[in-house]
Order: structure tokens, then C-alpha cells, then sequence
């Protein structure tokens, strides 16, 4: 088993040219089954039954781990047993016919407009606050995703006609306006950025203390402590002022649409989960507020 693996990974990333990071988990996932199923004796990838991956499955359920992490492990075995069949090495798929367990769609996380006004509320006194401040208030005036707000250079930014251009999943290229709050913050990151250069060069917008691009988990690091000092109890994620952005725009009136191509969403059922947060908004409101609402 542990050679049907190795001829498995090998394939993935020669073959598939899937990225680094996930031929890494696959193997991972997969040197776990075949951990397990050492432990049941069974050595050989054409020994493994139907039953012997739903039981294994089954041991993850007892092991607490949640619904996603089994699907995603799920999703890697029946990788692992539809390669085996199609270079033949085994006679039958064992796991073609077991259901991934279902995904409850968790909703996002989102801030109240009060809460990002709160966040946004930044005093100025080093360039790190300006960068700070300008970077929230851009990721919130427009909804980029962390990536977008990152991979952002100063080539892209169109003061004079108060848009940006950002490079999207599948590098599509959207035009994102930008209001006046945003401008301000920008500029005056823009005044003090030559200080956060360190005598370097960088063609990214957003820069780290070493004069680099600022990284995915710098900007998470950051917005965790921001939320911490202006006493905002939240489980968030990188994108929470992206799906706050969303939110907010639908309360307010914007057309599904419009929220649509700013997010630079491909399919508009993807933005329909604001939808779904916003109703959830109005029921509550109507619980706490109608006289009838309840008995």
C-alpha cells in the first residue's frame, strides 16, 4: 500500500500539477488510512473493502473531527482508489459508491456597521497606522478578498478616477470604484510609505517592517488585535470585512447583482449567501421588536 501511495503522490504532482500544499495534505490523509488500516492487518490496497473505509470513516466521527475534514479525507480516498482502478492495478473501485457526508452551509461571520466604524476608528501616529487604516478601509469600501487586498501594486491604483484594478480567482481583471473615505486613507498611507521601504524597492501596495509584501497571516494577526483592542468579541476570519462589505450593501439596497461583479463572483449563487444573512438580520429584528412576534 505504502508503494500505491507513493506512485499516487508522484502522479498528482507530475501528471495533475496540483500545487505543493495539496499534494502535501493528500499525503498526509492518505498515510493516516494507511495507518489505520495496518492496524486491521491489511497491507494490500486490493484488501480494502467498502466496509473497511466506511469503518474507517466511522473512527473519525468517534475521533470528533469535524464534517469537513472527514469529507476532505473522503474526497482524497476515493482520489487515491479511482486512480488505482484506472492504471489497473486494482479490479474494482471500492469507494465509488460511498456518499460524502453532507455540509451544513455555515454562514459567514459578519461585523455590524458599528462595529466596523469602531474598527476603522485608527489614530495615526507611525506609518504602520496609516497602512493599518488604509488597508481595512480599502478591504471594507470594496470587498477584495485578502489575496486581492495583497497582490494589490501601485500600478493599480487610479487616484485621479478614484478606481482600482484587481486580478481575481482564475486571474480575471475587475474595475472596483472607490469613495472618498478610501481615497483619504490611501493617500495619506501613500505620503509615509517610502518609510516602510527600508531603502528597498516593491511594487506591492502594502508593505511589512522588512519593506516587503505584507502576508496573508500578518493581515490576519493584525486584524485579530485591532478587534481585541476595540473590545469586539467576534469569531472572524481573513474575509469578515469582505462578507461584512457584502452584508451591508444588501441591507442598504444594493442589487444582488452589482454585489456580484464587485465581489467578482462568477456565479451569482455564490453571493446569494448574503441573502441568507440578511433575512436572518430581519428575522431576528422582528423577533426582538414585533409586539406578536411571540407569546
Amino acid at each position: 500500500m505504502e508503494k500505491d501511495i507513493e506512485d499516487f503522490i508522484n502522479y498528482i504532482i507530475f501528471e495533475k500539477r496540483l500545487s505543493k500544499n495539496t499534494s502535501n495534505s493528500y499525503k498526509l490523509d492518505l498515510n493516516l488510512y494507511k495507518d489505520y488500516m495496518k492496524k486491521r492487518n491489511i497491507t494490500n490496497t486490493n484488501d480494502i473493502s467498502k466496509s473497511d473505509i466506511e469503518k474507517y470513516l466511522e473512527s473519525l466521527y468517534k475521533e470528533d473531527i469535524s464534517v469537513s475534514s472527514i469529507a476532505r479525507k473522503l474526497t482524497t480516498i476515493k482520489s487515491f482508489h479511482n486512480y488505482m482502478f484506472q492504471t489497473k492495478k486494482v479490479n474494482i473501485d471500492v469507494s465509488e459508491t460511498i456518499e460524502r457526508p453532507k455540509l451544513r452551509k455555515k454562514l459567514p461571520n459578519v461585523l455590524t456597521v458599528e462595529e466596523v466604524d469602531k474598527l476603522l476608528n485608527i489614530e495615526c501616529n507611525t506609518p504602520f497606522d496609516y497602512r493599518n487604516k488604509s488597508m481595512l478601509e480599502l478591504m471594507y469600501a470594496t470587498g477584495l478578498r485578502v489575496s486581492e487586498l495583497l497582490d494589490l501594486k501601485l500600478g493599480d491604483i487610479d487616484i485621479e478616477n478614484c478606481v482600482i484594478r484587481v486580478v481575481g480567482k482564475g486571474s480575471k481583471e475587475r474595475i472596483v470604484p472607490i469613495g472618498e473615505y478610501t481615497l483619504d486613507s490611501l493617500n495619506n498611507y501613500l505620503e509615509v510609505r517610502n518609510e516602510l521601504l527600508k531603502n528597498k524597492t516593491c511594487e506591492y501596495l502594502y508593505l511589512n517592517n522588512m519593506g516587503g509584501r505584507l502576508s496573508r497571516f500578518s493581515f490576519f494577526k493584525l486584524i485579530k488585535k485591532l478587534l481585541i483592542e476595540k473590545g469586539i468579541h467576534k469569531d472572524i476570519s481573513p474575509h469578515t470585512l469582505r462578507h461584512s462589505f457584502a452584508t451591508h450593501m444588501l441591507d442598504y439596497g444594493a442589487d444582488l447583482r452589482s454585489i456580484q461583479e464587485l465581489l467578482g463572483h462568477s456565479d451569482i449563487a455564490t453571493t446569494k449567501i448574503y441573502t441568507h444573512i440578511s433575512n436572518n438580520k430581519i428575522r431576528e429584528e422582528y423577533n426582538e421588536y414585533h409586539p406578536r412576534s411571540q407569546k
